[in-house]
């Protein structure tokens, strides 16, 4: 594993200094003092006339990025968490033989350093740390990627993202924007009288969403289980128990497709909320929306790649109005299936005579109405035969009290009037289990125990789910979701190369 030449030197150097009675991984530090920390709070010898202060000392830490010697002094760069700082390392400061014997030959760029010492500013003007005490924390036997290049191949960098976090300063601020995010999501529902809850990631009926499950076995029950692709079914069954306001943020999973906005696991919040309607929670979106921008210090006319999102011009629009105000279908025939079938097939797109007319008006719309809607949209009244969990509209039976939250042309979160009649619910199930024996692997199965909840009553509930990588993505102005992922799914790398010879040849 260990085979390059580059490599040995560097565990050469390790058991140097374990031979010198250094150890090269060491557990102790000494550091009281972050680079953040260490550069506002020595600000101030930039405007006195020394430019330095022995008086005042610091221990920094961190990793080595720059290294440059100069005969007897050398200028090292290190950078933590929260900064990079210029470090000035002289012979004569260290102690008798460390400065030649140690530094010299066996400290290099990689490297995790403890360094002591008291502010000074550089010729060229740069606040620095003047070392009086130097420690190796940690050997680092593997190189860094050369500096100016850094790390251009995008799937070593999604794979080997610890190596992306050290090299890209940028990327750490993405992910600490995910986890503000994240933060600031938590307390806003608690805010708004939200109980946070946990539900279980393994469920015994793949339910909650249409899509492909997991299926995982439990060797103690001797049955299958299916990792969970929503928290629908379990957060609803909290508020017949009683409950009136309750959100999770946790991983979902589907197997699916991978693509610049799919993951087989990723995260959402799904928050319930009694009493209420879709329409309340348009309004706690804008609010939520509104608090993020707050909290992130955000423009609120935010670039997204060569768009710009006026987060000021929240809209609402009805699905099938959608389709022609929008999408430019003709207004005439996005009520008539066999008139869908004819458009879609003059169009050479897929007409699929077994779906319905609610499936191929929402076909329509992912086709000509989604890309289009940058500004945040809610589409409204989404047809019964895709909503199999969301409350009938009382005026439009064949419509539903749904919405689903467009920004950038990608849905950021869904959301209804939930569906409390068990018989109406009893008979959407038995639809979506007709579906699945047709064919469609993504078809609700028949959750039963969840029928016979809503037996005993639920209060009218109003529920949403937002994508959090979705939401992260436009936030950071990332256009892939592994962009916004610590550990994205990837291909196993010898798929990658069978992928790359098969281009080739």
């Amino acid at each position: 594993m260990f085979e390059n030449n580059y490599i040995q030197q560097r565990i050469e150097k390790a058991e140097k200094l374990r031979e010198a009675g250094i150890n090269p991984y060491s557990n102790e530090s000494s550091r009281n003092c972050t680079i953040a920390k260490y550069l506002n709070v020595n600000s101030d010898i930039l405007q006195i006339e020394e430019k330095r202060d022995e008086n005042r000392n610091y221990t920094v830490a961190g990793r080595i990025k720059f290294f440059r010697l100069m005969g007897k002094a050398a200028f090292v760069k290190i950078e933590d968490e929260s900064g990079m700082l210029q470090i000035y390392v002289s012979r004569d400061n260290l102690p008798e033989g460390f400065y030649n014997d140690i530094f010299k030959k066996n400290v290099e760029v990689g490297d995790i350093i403890e360094v002591s010492g008291f502010p000074f500013v550089t010729g060229q003007g740069e606040l620095s740390l003047h070392a009086d005490g130097l420690k190796i924390l940690t050997k680092a036997i593997s190189p860094l990627p050369e500096k100016y290049h850094g790390i251009q191949d995008k799937e070593l960098r999604y794979r080997q993202r610890y190596l992306d976090l050290i090299m890209n300063s940028e990327v750490r601020k993405t992910f600490q924007i995910r986890s503000k995010v994240i933060s600031l999501t938590r307390r806003f529902f608690e805010n708004k009288g939200f109980l946070e809850v946990e539900t279980p990631m393994m469920h015994p009926i793949a339910g909650g969403a249409n899509a492909k499950p997991f299926v995982t076995h439990h060797n103690a029950l001797g049955v299958d289980r299916f990792l969970r692709i929503a928290p629908e079914l379990y957060l609803k069954r909290l508020i017949v128990g009683g409950f009136e306001a309750v959100f999770e943020i946790n991983r979902n999973f589907r197997n699916e497709g991978m693509d610049a906005t799919h993951n087989p696991e990723f995260t959402s919040i799904e928050f319930y909320w009694a009493y209420k309607t879709y329409k309340d929670l348009i309004v706690i979106t804008k609010e939520y929306f509104e608090y993020l921008f707050e909290h992130l210090n955000l423009p609120t006319l935010l670039p997204y790649g060569e768009l710009k999102i006026d987060f000021n011009k929240f809209t609402e629009i009805p699905l099938i109005q959608s389709l022609y105000e929008i999408g430019g279908v003709p207004q005439d025939i996005v009520e008539d299936k066999d008139k869908i079938l004819a458009f879609l097939r003059a169009n050479n797109l897929e007409a699929n005579e077994n779906m319905n007319l609610g499936q191929l008006q929402g076909e329509l719309f992912d086709e000509y109405v989604e890309e289009k809607l940058i500004n945040p949209t809610f589409i409204t009244e989404y047809p019964v035969e895709i909503s199999p969990l969301a409350r009938r509209n009382d005026e439009k039976p064949h419509l539903t009290d749904r919405f689903e939250l467009f920004i950038a042309g990608k849905e950021i979160a869904n959301a209804f009037s939930e569906l409390n009649d068990p018989l109406d619910q009893l008979q959407r199930f038995e639809g979506q289990m007709a579906a699945k024996n047709s064919g469609d692997d993504e078809a609700h199965e028949m959750d039963e125990d969840f029928v016979n909840a809503l037996s005993y009553g639920m209060a009218p509930t109003a529920g949403q789910g937002i994508g959090i990588d979705r939401l992260v993505m436009m936030l950071t102005n990332e256009h892939s979701i592994r962009d916004v992922l610590l550990f994205p799914a990837m291909k196993p790398i010898k798929q990658e190369i069978d992928l790359l010879s098969d281009q080739e040849i």
